[in-house]
């Protein structure tokens, strides 16, 4: 377990004033442990961070995707590669601006659970989703079983 610093615990504590009521309701599977207050700090806190990351990443991305879609029409005497591979490395980079959106909502999307008391329940079947699954994969929304049955349809 990480220590966090006073800063981080009070901006944990002003991001999700609840939170020390709230861990005593979210559910674990059979087995596990129930959530500590610090272990759900250290989720939190790793939430925010990667949300403060993705965000700044973003940013970058998309100037740099605007400039790639700005200079797409200065081509005059390019051959048909170069101009190949400038479309090749708009659409790789509109790839990589999509993934950070749709991870940035997935987190964002996962800081609210924590917030409403809804984290650690899967969305499908109500069911705990797992304390390992979310200390693995802390933006997940369904358990193992409803992940499972939705990868078979």
């Amino acid at each position: 377990m990480t220590k966090l610093s006073t800063t981080t615990r009070a901006a944990l504590k002003q991001a999700f004033p609840n939170l020390a009521r709230d861990v005593k309701t979210f559910p674990v599977r059979d087995g596990e442990e129930p959530w500590t207050l610090h272990e759900m700090e250290e989720q939190a806190a790793l939430l925010l961070e990667e949300k403060e990351r993705l965000e700044g990443e973003l940013k970058a991305a998309d100037r740099e995707l605007s400039d790639l879609l700005r200079n797409s029409g200065d081509g005059a005497g390019d051959d048909q590669a170069d101009s190949g591979s400038s479309a090749l490395e708009r659409e790789q980079e509109l790839t990589l601006v999509n993934n950070m959106r749709d991870l940035l909502g997935q987190t964002a999307h996962a800081i609210e659970r924590i917030r409403n008391g809804a984290y650690a329940t899967c969305e499908v079947t109500g069911l705990p989703i797992g304390k390992a699954r979310l200390q693995a994969f802390p933006r997940a929304t369904l358990s193992v079983e409803a992940k499972a049955r939705e990868e078979r349809r």
